[in-house]
């Protein structure tokens, strides 16, 4: 059995109660302390989480990377593990964030591992997906979330070393092509959201186009994306489709017809 470490695990969710059980249970008690900021939710995401000891603090909607923020200013321990609902620490990552607050965190800030997500009933490991390296582990107090909605990224607020963790982070993201269609949908709606409208030239729709084409090239071609069999070029044609679709829709609103 895992005793609790000098550690806070930071969540925000809304409506995951399918996901919340996963990731915490994952955790194995390893943590002195879970932190699970909400909003809007209307299944049983609190009860679950409560279940597990959490701390649960309602906080209206703000955008990911302003709430994720919000949740780190509630963290007490030393260290702050950062996750999002549909993720969960694999049995090696648990045995490495371990080993590394007890024996190597000296002089360190932070510490990353890689995100493996489970798409159409495996494992991706190639392409744009894989390796996906996170930096989700810190030092309270030398870190923030910047980026733009919805794509937030943990930064080191001061310099510091970052320690690399063997053992992948499970991210269960989307239950079907569906679900992914859905999200890729919403996400272009908060970029277009966050960019606004500009003064700028309009950008060239050719644009847009080239960056598409680019991206299944990088995706499938480059970074072995094909490895993953045909799920590999479902997802290259999905991400060539979403990078079309933001800066498209960029392009039409700047643009007067």
């Amino acid at each position: 059995m895992n005793l609790p470490l000098p550690l806070s695990v930071a969540i925000i969710a809304k409506n995951e109660e399918r996901n919340i059980k996963r990731c915490l249970t994952s955790l194995a008690g390893i943590s002195s302390e879970i932190i699970l900021v909400y909003n809007d939710c209307t299944d049983k995401t609190v009860e679950v989480a409560k279940s597990f000891g959490a701390k649960c603090i309602e906080n209206e909607w703000c955008g990911h990377i302003e709430q994720k923020n919000f949740a780190l200013l509630h963290c007490t321990q030393e260290w702050v593990l950062c996750l999002d609902a549909d993720e969960a620490i694999s049995p090696k990552l648990l045995e490495s964030i371990t080993d590394f607050m007890n024996n190597h965190n000296v002089g360190i800030n932070g510490a990353s591992f890689n995100r493996c997500t489970y798409f159409l009933g495996k494992w991706i490991r190639y392409g744009d997906w894989y390796p996906d390296k996170k930096l989700r582990v810190i030092r309270r107090g030398f870190s923030h979330w910047e980026g733009i909605n919805p794509h937030d990224k943990l930064v080191l607020s001061e310099k510091g070393r970052i320690f690399h963790l063997k053992g992948d982070l499970q991210h269960f993201s989307f239950d079907s092509l569906r679900d992914f269609s859905e999200k890729t949908l919403h996400y272009s709606d908060i970029y277009i959201q966050n960019m606004g409208k500009t003064n700028s030239t309009a950008p060239r729709l050719i644009n847009a186009v080239l960056r598409a084409c680019w991206r299944f090239l990088r995706c499938y071609f480059l970074r072995l994306g094909f490895m993953d069999g045909c799920v590999g070029f479902i997802i290259a044609m999905s991400i060539s489709y979403e990078t079309l679709l933001r800066h498209a829709r960029k392009w039409e609103l700047n643009t007067k017809f």
